[in-house]
């Protein structure tokens, strides 16, 4: 049972990393959105290949409403604060411990 407990709990870090990871990499997106870098820079086109579809998935279906104002960082950084505080610490004391 160990083991099956370890890898969860293995898991669930890889998992949290991640979206640390991805935290910063979208917090490097909106500064480089405000100074505008050069496009053909590896690192500037690497940071918006990894930021560019889910943003874009974002501003397709949120509306509009302040003239302009790109909300969709602000929607990725709320999803992965609730990925990370709460889904993740849930789905691993269900994997653990069970509905109990």
């Amino acid at each position: 049972m160990f083991v099956w407990t370890n890898f969860v709990l293995w898991v669930a870090q890889v998992l949290e990393g991640a979206l640390d990871l991805y935290f910063w990499i979208v917090l490097a997106a909106v500064v480089m959105s405000w100074i505008e870098p050069n496009p053909y820079n590896p690192i500037v086109r690497a940071v918006y290949a990894m930021t560019e579809p889910l943003f874009d998935w974002i501003r397709e279906h949120l509306p509009v409403l302040f003239g302009g104002i790109d909300f969709s960082p602000l929607v990725v950084v709320m999803l992965i604060s609730f990925l990370s505080k709460y889904l993740i610490p849930t789905l691993t004391q269900v994997m653990v411990y069970g509905f109990s």
